[in-house]
């Protein structure tokens, strides 16, 4: 993974080049990690608050839709700052202010209070995989992207299992308002990392020349690349002409539908183990990290297989489409977990854990197709549409299915009902959104801009 190979067109060789692409995927691996470590945190706090604050389930879904609605309202704006401030001073301005806002959590303790925090938090947390994807399109040829993209994105695994290996011990050590604190300073420790290693490939002076050659090797040279990018550095391709292209409308769409099923888990997998198996904080601890575990090796194997494929032989869009649809029909089992945990906890566990492994495969490959299809002087802004699109999904699923379904079923004991029909939604969410990705785009042919 650190080396490649590069054909020069000058002398036909085969000549070896860096890898230091691979230390700015670590990087963001690193802060997505950060990224959903922060977001995850209040999860495992949930029956705490409960019985510290009198919270219910519509109280905790209240304060879940506050974060996710302020996601949303920060994409419409994230993506077009990031392009215009560069990816360096974009995520680090991102980056500290999302530690800041998790920090905050520990200076209030009503819902009111929380739900401002936790919008604060959205806001800022939403230009994390605007500046993610940006700065992938800018580090590596297109056949690398997926793989990279699967590299950083399995950080939200990470960060994810991180938490339930850290938060309960944190609470139960020293308390709720101490794991915020603890948990949100570390991405100001990662802000150190990152000015003292990153610059776009172009001004880097660790980087050689055959591996600038190699990270441009889509283009027809890096000189016209650096052109290009000078002479349309300043020209705006506002919203309304991104959503004209059905590309913006395919990657929105397929956000819409599945990122629902990705917040789902993160913020409810918790409580359904809690409710179902009658675990405690700390017992539900590790069957979390391990759907997470698996989701995060599901994330990076779902990037490697399309560039399998493309160095096959195989087109970009028949390896990307290919492998979507294998992830889509990996997620069917889930509708079968309860089923499965009747039996067993850990048969539930493990189907979920497939789910979660296919989710992360299809999301390495939909943030890639943003690349695919739109030049990289765009691609924060189509990825904040999209993001956009996701969060707004996660909204209509909490507040139209979640916070009345789960308050209805506990309060008649039939809590279990509730993930019946939660499963069967995550079931059938990627099969759909595959098939209208498809006849948006069934080539994922590049968008015209200019």
């Amino acid at each position: 993974m650190s080396n490649a190979s590069h054909i020069s067109p000058a002398n036909n060789k085969i000549t070896a080049v860096g890898g230091f692409r691979w230390t700015i995927c670590a990087l963001l691996f690193f802060a997505t990690t950060i990224n959903y470590l922060d977001r995850s945190v209040i999860s495992f706090l949930k029956s705490t608050l409960t019985t510290d604050k009198g919270w219910d389930d519509a109280d905790y879904a209240n304060v879940e839709i506050a974060f996710k609605f302020a996601y949303a309202v920060g994409l419409l704006f994230v993506g077009r700052i990031i392009d215009k401030l560069g990816t360096k001073v974009g995520y680090a301005l991102a980056t500290g202010l999302w530690s800041l806002s998790a920090m905050c959590h520990a200076f209030t303790s009503t819902v009111f209070g929380f739900g401002v925090a936790r919008s604060a938090l959205g806001i800022t947390e939403a230009g994390n995989f605007p500046a993610a994807i940006k700065t992938v399109a800018e580090w590596f040829p297109k056949k690398e992207r997926a793989f990279a993209t699967a590299i950083f994105n399995s950080g939200a695994g990470i960060g994810a299992i991180v938490a339930p290996l850290s938060v309960p011990f944190i609470n139960a050590a020293w308390g709720w308002k101490a794991t915020f604190i603890i948990t949100g300073a570390i991405g100001f420790i990662w802000l150190i990392f990152w000015f003292l290693l990153y610059e776009v490939p172009e001004r880097h002076k660790k980087l050689s020349a055959e591996e600038r050659a190699y990270i441009n090797s889509d283009e027809a040279s890096a000189q016209s690349t650096v052109a290009a990018e000078e002479g349309t550095a300043q020209r705006k391709f506002s919203w309304f002409k991104l959503l004209g292209f059905r590309q913006t409308w395919a990657f929105a769409i397929g956000k819409l539908l599945t990122d629902p099923i990705w917040w789902f888990y993160l913020f409810w997998l918790p409580d359904f183990l809690k409710s179902q198996y009658k675990m405690g904080d700390i017992e539900v601890a590790l069957p979390v990290a391990v759907v997470y575990l698996m989701a995060t090796v599901g994330g990076i194997w779902g990037g490697w297989l399309p560039m399998s494929l493309i160095n096959k032989g195989w087109a970009n869009f028949k390896a990307r489409k290919t492998s979507m649809l294998i992830f889509a029909f990996l997620v069917l089992p889930i509708m079968f977990a309860q089923v499965a945990g009747s039996v067993n906890m850990w048969l539930a566990v493990v189907i979920i854990g497939i789910a979660a492994s296919a989710h992360q495969a299809w999301s390495a490959n939909i943030f890639t197709t943003v690349s695919d299809m739109f030049p990289k002087k765009a691609t924060g802004s189509v990825t904040g549409i999209g993001g956009m699109a996701g969060a707004l999904g996660g909204i209509l699923l909490s507040a139209l299915v979640q916070k009345n379904m789960f308050v209805y079923y506990r309060s008649i004991n039939k809590i279990e009902v509730a993930y019946y029909i939660m499963f069967a939604v995550c079931g059938g969410a990627y099969l759909l959104a595959w098939v209208i990705m498809h006849f948006l785009v069934p080539k994922m042919t590049p968008a015209k801009l200019d």
